[in-house]
């Protein structure tokens, strides 16, 4: 039982290195064939795109609760393996790029959401706990590209992607071979296809997904434009020789860290505290961005955008057990699932937006915008708490 966690998070960890990788190399593609900047949003929704694609059909077809969620796991991770590497063929344009990476988000549906799956079977007691480590290993594999970029930075592009690849293939494996299927495992055998809403209708679940959603407003905006907010600093100061491929990897892999500790801490302050605590400090790090994003001091910026990456992703693993716990046991992994959807969709309008707008002149505020997302995920959870009080005020007067 205790090896199982660990394998769990290593899987996952080397799976989810795919959901990155075009960012990392996104550079040497972009020279090699002659793309604007502006390359990098689509890039990055075209993901985000084929993962709530992939998430919306996992949860109508009810994937993750019909069948074994570790041979969904694993059948997934080879398929968004052998795809990536597809990328790495001779002719591979623009428009086909983006395609395979539609494709690699598609199957992704059925790595991080069935992880999380997976993980609430094992451990329904300690479930934050378990999560924040989970959690943590999505961001630390998000990272890793930009480090496989770093330690590659004299080999051609097309290295990171088929090392991304070799590792989503490994994780894979490893799930099938070394991970059963949880104890707290419901297996449904008839489809439902309107079992993927069903846990709307419960209040706290309901608080749980919207404070998730605004969450994620901010997350995959951040992530994706780390390396920009950098590349904006050296292009600002002439004596600024920040290395942005190692440094977008230890911003963004910090959060690893802060998952790990959130869900350890939400043992003993409560996962809801924490998840509010953390949403909290982000909408701040989001309103005073202006005020360090052209500071003169490189480690004033750096140490902020450090705090701004812990704060960013420590309440993730909490929403994803709230969400977890408030869910129909039957239907939990598809309602992890479309809370992912939605989430995902979520963050595919804010990547857009602040492509759309951010200019030379107002890249040191474009990113206020990212408040949007926390303070909408405290009025919910504000609500959520509310609502769970004044049950508790009717149930004792009567």
């Amino acid at each position: 039982m205790k090896r199982i966690l660990p394998v769990i998070v290593l899987s996952q960890f080397f799976c989810t290195s795919l959901w990155f990788a075009g960012n990392a190399v996104m550079g040497d593609i972009a020279k090699q064939l002659q793309l604007e900047p502006s390359y990098l949003a689509y890039l990055t929704s075209a993901v985000q795109l084929g993962f709530i694609t992939g998430t919306l059909v996992f949860a109508i077809l009810g994937i993750a609760d019909r069948f074994s969620p570790v041979r969904v796991f694993f059948t997934c991770a080879l398929i968004a393996a052998a795809v990536n590497a597809l990328a790495c063929l001779p002719g591979t344009d623009a428009a086909i790029i983006l395609t395979l990476r539609f494709t690699i988000g598609f199957f992704l549906a059925g790595i991080y959401p069935v992880g999380m799956k997976i993980a609430s079977d094992h451990y329904p007691q300690g479930l934050g706990k378990a999560l924040g480590f989970l959690v943590g290993a999505l961001v630390l594999g998000t990272a890793l590209p930009h480090l496989l970029k770093n330690l590659m930075a004299t080999l051609p592009w097309r290295y990171v992607i088929l090392s991304t690849s070799m590792l989503a293939a490994l994780g894979g494996c490893t799930m099938i071979l070394l991970v059963p299927d949880g104890r707290e495992r419901k297996p449904v055998v008839a489809l439902n296809p309107a079992a993927f809403l069903q846990s709307f209708r419960n209040r706290q679940f309901r608080a749980a997904a919207f404070g998730y959603f605004g969450h994620m407003w901010e997350l995959y905006a951040f992530w994706a434009f780390v390396p920009m907010m950098l590349t904006a600093y050296n292009n600002r100061f002439s004596n600024a020789v920040l290395n942005i491929p190692l440094l977008s990897f230890l911003i963004i892999g910090m959060g690893a860290l802060a998952c790990a500790a959130s869900g350890i801490i939400s043992k003993y302050l409560g996962v809801k505290k924490v998840a509010t605590i953390a949403l909290t400090i982000s909408c701040t790090c989001c309103l005073v961005s202006p005020l360090f994003l052209f500071t003169g001091s490189t480690w004033i910026l750096i140490s902020f955008l450090l705090i701004w990456a812990i704060a960013v992703i420590a309440d993730s693993p909490l929403f994803s057990t709230l969400v977890a716990q408030n869910a129909y046991q039957q239907s939990r992994g598809t309602a992890l699932t479309i809370v992912n959807c939605f989430g995902f969709a979520v963050t595919i309008v804010s990547i857009q937006l602040i492509s759309g707008l951010r200019t030379a002149e107002n890249a040191r505020y474009i990113y206020m915008l990212l408040a949007i997302g926390p303070v909408w995920g405290l009025m919910a959870l504000i609500k959520g708490r509310n609502t769970n009080r004044d049950r508790k005020e009717k149930s004792s007067g009567s």
